[in-house]
């Protein structure tokens, strides 16, 4: 396996499928017949449900399929033989991403800095707010920045808008940024395992608006963050990202708030980057992040 060029192309293929042998070797040999230079390859077996992960990225320098067919050759000569789920990425497409934020603004500022930095291959041709609070930090990344703002009586209305606004940009995927509205089933219908939220890990024995006072009042010895893609089924979907950080008796209401939410705006943007970098497989309500 060689390094990445800067120049060069590079495919990605990510899939599951019933655990059988010879997997690996039937799709290494599909990249190698035809030319490709594979630059990485990982794969994981769930042996308790008989299921095969895998992800393969190779060069198309020398690849003889024409990028466009590489997907229908694919398909025809593999996936349906061997049962795959797959999908395909190319390194010369630039995902695009919205931002969903409210009023809190750490984990967007992290994002913008990451983006503005070149850290990840990706677009952000919007950033749509509930509020107008956060407006300036978009001006002052030069990013279009849209309000809805929504109500009980306005929510399936707004929505609506919203997503024709997202069809208008083309959004791939939404990064709601401490977003603080519950997304409609019909809204996440539009964006299957597309739409990354980050909350703190209290949930679910600390709920309400001050989650990190009622975790003082305990006395809780560990803040934690997750990362997870939004499925009906509020704050429990397929986890992509976790970390947490120590506390102790010396911390106060303040210093728990502040650790928490440096740690909500890392964690989120890990997931995020796994996301772009096409690296998480979900599998029914669980993910295969890939190193």
């Amino acid at each position: 396996m060689s390094l990445e060029t800067n120049h060069s192309i590079h495919a990605v293929l990510l899939m599951h499928c019933p655990d059988q042998p010879g997997i690996i070797a039937v799709v290494t040999d599909f990249i190698n017949v035809n030319g490709g230079n594979i630059v990485y390859l990982d794969q994981h077996v769930d042996r308790a449900n008989g299921i095969f992960f895998m992800r393969v990225e190779w060069d198309l320098t020398r690849f003889n399929i024409p990028q466009e067919k590489i997907e229908d050759y694919f398909n025809t000569l593999y996936a349906q033989k061997y049962d795959m789920y797959f999908r395909l990425y190319f390194s010369d497409y630039r995902p695009k991403m919205a931002i969903f934020v409210s009023k809190m603004s750490h984990c967007l500022y992290d994002i913008l800095a990451r983006y503005t930095a070149g850290e990840w291959n990706v677009e952000i041709p919007v950033i749509i707010s509930n509020h107008p609070n956060l407006e300036s930090v978009a001006r002052r990344f030069g990013i279009p920045y849209e309000i809805f703002s929504i109500t009980k009586d306005t929510k399936a209305e707004q929505e609506a808008k919203e997503l024709c606004l997202l069809k208008k940009y083309g959004i791939d995927f939404i990064v709601l940024a401490r977003y603080m509205q519950v997304v409609s089933p019909d809204f996440i219908r539009h964006y299957p395992n597309k739409i990354i939220n980050i909350h703190h890990s209290f949930l679910p024995a600390f709920i309400g608006a001050k989650p990190y006072h009622a975790a003082f009042e305990r006395g809780v010895k560990l803040i934690g963050a997750t990362s997870h893609y939004v499925t009906t089924d509020l704050d429990a979907g397929p986890i992509i990202e976790q970390d947490i950080v120590r506390i102790s008796h010396k911390d106060t209401v303040e210093n728990l708030i502040h650790k928490g939410q440096d740690l909500e705006k890392i964690v989120l943007s890990r997931a995020v980057e796994k996301h772009i970098e096409r690296k998480v497989l979900t599998y029914k309500n669980k993910t295969v992040v890939f190193n």
